[in-house]
């Protein structure tokens, strides 16, 4: 089941995800350690993931023209600097 509601400027959807149990566990005792709600915990959490992917994502673009080599040549690069 999917409902859309409108909270101020953000679009909030509700739905149904099913997790290990164990990790249910871990979010209730994360959220009541920080005295937040599972939901809000659960929005850091996963809004937190995007962000480091999208940060991941933006450093492989940035690094696209840089030269690659096989890692046997970084291995032999380390051994003849006396780095390994």
């Amino acid at each position: 089941m999917l409902q859309c509601t409108k909270k101020g400027e953000t679009m909030s959807v509700r739905t149904t995800v099913t997790l290990e149990d164990e990790l249910i566990k871990l979010l209730k005792l994360k959220a009541l350690e920080t005295s937040t709600s599972v939901s809000t915990l659960l929005n850091e959490i996963v809004g937190e993931a995007f962000r480091q992917d999208s940060d991941d994502l933006q450093t492989f673009k940035e690094r696209d023209t840089e030269p690659s080599i096989s890692f046997e040549s970084f291995l032999d690069e380390l051994r003849a600097d006396g780095k390994l």
